[in-house]
């Protein structure tokens, strides 16, 4: 595992906490790669924060007393606290799991009642509970129970409560939320919609009833898992997203606005997304054999780089990796984030690098490239508040603002031209455009990884598009943050990135690039 330069002493190498999966890798420590090399201060200043990156995630894990508990041979006891009822312990297939929707992990802190609520604000009814540190959800049981001693974890988070074990579920029904956390239990209006010409066969399941409400139909489609709820006049309908109903082409709302007994008859439908998980593109799991070929995931800081490898991770059902190790993002369900970035396990890897020697350590790489005004506005924020806040009105009226602008500018156009430069095998990809168009995007992202991939599972990822990536909370009236200087400095990067481009054949910067 790439760890930084001069991270693992003797001493951390005798720390009795360091699990072997930690350790594995600490020859690249000895790589020519490893060494420091010159460059501007900028460039020096940023390949430090990148270690940063390593050393923060490695520090936080070893931190924790309670990294590698000692589990005795007793079964440990169904939380007392929780407000679920214990099922049992199941066997769990990660090739195709029956508790396949909402799903995080935390290798510090997971306990069954964070697990349960986090299954119940997405109307699920089972929660279970695997290795100790990993929460699935779903509204129907695993098929074969095994003996309470096979799920001997702990959660990491709560002493003496029963977490799985290794292919085992711990699995609880789910109690009904507090009033507080109900409130999160959302269902999203979608719009208004034309029939598809076969409803039967676009539409599994159905209810009808007098008197149908959007929370009725709602719940009866959220216990069957359905990620949409459609309803027409009394009738209501459960359905996925599929070529036949895909949701793209919406009609004015007044269409659907007819009182029941007209709109039963009318040609239009109103589309609600339940709580639920669209679970058909949820199912993950590393390579089954080492790949022939290296891939990066390549971008610039703040250019959606996470969002890219949620999108990837769910249309190709395989984990990608990261050269860093982000505890944040391997809670989130970045499976692969803690496996080591050159184990070939993963479909690509995430890098920020650049350069000749870190570029050429990869076969072939997707360079993803977002407009340099939103790049550093949104890595400034995950600097200052994470991956989902935003930086303080402080943040953008210190000095800390020119100076990040300064550095990171040159480091955004450096970033494309060395990978231009020194990639044998690129497929560039504008974040723009990937949000504007995303299926037929993604799909050429796909075969480019040369996965085979079905229209249903694009479907089902753009569906689920989002992931849970989106900055929360009220975005703050954005200030106008960039000096004309600033601007002069940044609109020099994009026409040299803009030439370099087409000198390499590609398609020049998207217009929204454009100098302002």
């Amino acid at each position: 595992m790439a760890l930084g330069v001069g991270l693992l002493d003797s001493r951390a190498l005798q720390d009795p906490r360091v699990s072997p999966e930690l350790l594995l890798g600490v020859d690249v420590l000895q790589s020519p790669l490893a060494r420091p090399r010159p460059g501007p201060r900028w460039l020096r200043s940023r390949n430090s924060e990148l270690r940063q990156l390593r050393r923060r995630w490695f520090h936080h894990f070893m931190g924790d007393p309670q990294a590698l508990p000692a589990l005795g041979p007793v079964a440990p006891r169904p939380a007392a606290s929780s407000r679920g009822t214990y099922v049992g312990c199941f066997r769990d297939d990660g090739q195709e799991r029956t508790l396949k929707g909402t799903v995080f992990f935390d290798l510090r802190k997971m306990t069954v009642s964070h697990c349960q609520d986090a299954c119940a604000e997405r109307s699920y009814v089972y929660a279970g509970l695997e290795a100790g540190t990993e929460c699935y959800c779903g509204n129907r049981l695993p098929v074969l129970s095994v003996g309470p001693e096979e799920c001997k974890h702990e959660c990491k988070g709560e002493k003496g409560s029963a977490c799985g074990g290794v292919g085992r579920l711990s699995v609880y029904r789910v109690e009904e939320l507090q009033p507080s956390s109900r409130k999160r239990r959302s269902v999203t209006y979608r719009g208004c919609f034309r029939l598809p010409e076969n409803i039967t066969h676009a539409f599994p399941d159905s209810l009808m009833q007098a008197n149908m409400t959007v929370e009725t139909c709602s719940g009866f489609c959220s216990k069957k898992e359905f990620p949409l709820a459609i309803l027409r006049g009394w009738e209501c309908y459960c359905a996925y997203p599929t070529s036949q109903f895909n949701l793209r082409d919406a009609v004015d709302g007044s269409l659907c606005g007819q009182e029941s007994e007209a709109q039963k008859l009318a040609e239009y439908c109103e589309v609600y997304q339940t709580p639920v998980q669209d679970t058909r593109c949820t199912d993950r799991r590393f390579l089954p054999t080492k790949s022939k070929v290296f891939v990066a995931l390549s971008s610039f800081p703040g250019a959606g780089n996470t969002w890219a490898r949620h999108l990837i991770e769910h249309a190709t059902g395989f984990y990608t990796g990261s050269y860093y190790f982000d505890g944040t993002l391997y809670n989130k369900g970045f499976k692969g984030e803690k496996d080591h970035w050159r184990s070939r396990r993963t479909i690509c890897v995430k890098t920020h690098e650049s350069g000749r020697r870190e570029i050429e350590m990869f076969d072939s790489a997707i360079l993803l490239i977002r407009n340099p005004y939103r790049s550093l506005v949104a890595e400034f924020n995950r600097k200052c508040a994470g991956h989902l806040g935003y930086a303080a009105d402080r943040n953008w009226k210190s000095k800390e603002w020119p100076d990040f602008v300064n550095s990171y500018a040159s480091w955004w156009s450096s970033h494309v031209l060395d990978w231009l430069k020194y990639g044998k095998r690129l497929l560039v990809v504008h974040y723009e455009e990937l949000r504007r168009s995303l299926v037929p995007t993604l799909r050429e992202m796909v075969a480019f990884l040369n996965v085979s991939v079905s229209e249903e599972r694009l479907l089902c990822v753009e569906n689920n598009k989002e992931g849970s990536f989106r900055r929360h909370g009220r975005r703050p009236h954005d200030p106008e943050p960039f000096t004309p200087e600033m601007k002069d400095l940044i609109n020099g990067y994009i026409r040299t990135v803009d030439k370099a481009l087409r000198d390499h054949n590609w398609a020049g910067l998207p217009r929204e690039y454009v100098p302002r």
